[in-house]
């Protein structure tokens, strides 16, 4: 039996292609093996959201012609995108493809290992319009299913690469994701991530269909219990959507709206979509439609130009909206984006001690909003036996506002439908009792 070893490197939606990926190769007679060992072929998703994307991708790439010189390695995902060429240069290389024409990997492989000629099989992603429809009936951790809805993004902002390398904004059919919430329900998924390159731009190049329309849909799907959006932008939650939040049963009460900079001058230089007024007049708006939401957000520190009195200004901000959690970047210059060729570059020490000081403000607001909910029953659903635990005998899982809590039972839990009793708060794990099971019960 032909066997196949895949590295991902990247985002949440690089691992749902590689997954999709792996189905091609499933559904053609290969088993998959683990990538440290040998291989018939191996695949790198490679990642190029910054230059250590594209530095480890080149490891990693170097590592499979390593282990088996007689392999096909095959490259795709960001950084083959933007830069095949720097790929294939690599000795070894037999096949680079990039965001698009993924379905058509089987036959370049079986092309490649009659002929050993290397392919370059990247087109210009900018003129592609259509979403790349892969199905994923599974995941291999079993209890939350990833549902890649959307890909590609129209912002252009001035720190990153990505529109070069996931091309522009294109949704995928809701039907087929109807569909395919039939399908993993059936699976036995009880929670969907809705992600994508830019989740909240799902529609934007749809007739009169947008991310809300979509939710209302997932919202009638018998046996499906919740559902995550990944990240959405501030901009992006108008009324409809602030209404599917208030109103479906099903919508977690979590979201991650990116905010980047706290202060207005560095979110022009940015080009971000908003001001930090609007900003924070849709997190009121959301917390009306839907109390004691945990907001978690994305901030880049040390933008070029960024002075103390913006960072100062910037901390207030974030500890006035009050976060759940920040996952705190220092600002990375990324070769090919305006921002890298910005004058007054911000000194690294600089940013190290800011970095530190949003991280320190982090953790004191995600413990205060773990506090609220001493006391309190949440719906957990267990993922896997808490790290250390003897005998398996604690489980670890996300409660619907996104704590992770910790709580006493066995692995029979996992994927269930769990009732919480938060009895502790802690900075990242929260301790909990069980207080019942709502198992789904088999149709005849």
């Amino acid at each position: 039996m032909p066997s196949v070893a895949f590295y991902t490197l990247g985002c949440k939606v690089n691992f749902y292609d590689t997954e999709a990926i792996w189905q091609l190769f499933k559904n053609d007679g290969y088993e998959q093996v683990d990538f440290e060992g040998a291989a018939d072929v191996y695949l790198i998703n490679t990642c190029t959201v910054t230059n250590t994307g594209d530095k480890k991708s080149r490891q990693m790439i170097r590592r499979a012609v390593r282990r088996n010189p007689d392999a096909i390695v095959a490259v795709t995902g960001c950084y083959a995108q933007t830069s095949p060429g720097e790929i294939l240069d690599i000795p070894g290389v037999d096949l680079v493809i990039g965001n698009q024409d993924r379905e058509q990997i089987m036959t370049h492989v079986k092309n490649i290992q009659e002929s050993r000629q290397p392919v370059n099989a990247v087109r210009n992603i900018m003129k592609t319009r259509e979403f790349e429809e892969m199905d994923v009936p599974g995941f291999a951790d079993r209890t939350r299913a990833f549902m890649k809805i959307q890909d590609g993004c129209n912002n252009f902002c001035t720190f990153c690469i990505i529109p070069w390398s996931r091309g522009l904004s294109r949704s995928r059919d809701p039907k087929s994701i109807v569909a395919q919430a039939h399908q993993l329900v059936e699976a036995g998924y009880k929670e969907f991530v809705l992600t994508g390159i830019h989740t909240g731009g799902y529609g934007d190049d749809l007739d009169n269909y947008r991310l809300a329309d979509l939710l209302w849909e997932l919202d009638k799907v018998d046996g499906l219990e919740r559902v995550r959006i990944s990240s959405i932008e501030a901009s992006q939650i108008d009324e409809k959507l602030l209404e599917v939040l208030n109103r479906s049963t099903k919508m977690c009460r979590h979201l991650h709206i990116p905010l980047q900079a706290g202060h207005n001058e560095v979110l022009k230089a940015m080009r971000r979509k908003y001001t930090t007024e609007e900003y924070f007049a849709k997190m009121q708006l959301i917390r009306q439609a839907m109390p004691d939401v945990g907001i978690t957000t994305d901030v880049i520190v040390g933008f070029p130009g960024e002075t103390d009195e913006m960072f100062r200004a910037g901390y207030d901000f974030m500890k006035a909206v009050n976060y759940s959690e920040m996952h705190v970047f220092p600002y990375s210059k990324r070769t090919g984006t305006p921002a890298a060729r910005m004058l007054n570059q911000v000194d690294e020490e600089i940013k190290n001690a800011r970095v530190q000081e949003l991280i320190d403000l982090s953790e004191e607001m995600q413990l205060a909003y773990a506090r609220r909910f001493v006391g309190k029953t949440l719906s957990v659903i267990p993922e896997r036996a808490a790290k250390g635990s003897a005998g398996r005998s604690v489980q670890h899982g996300f409660s619907d506002n996104y704590l992770q809590v910790l709580f006493d039972g066995d692995d029979s839990l996992q994927g269930e439908l769990c009732q919480v009793k938060v009895t502790e708060a802690g900075v990242n794990e929260c301790r909990g009792e069980l207080v019942s099971v709502s198992r789904a019960v088999a149709t005849p």
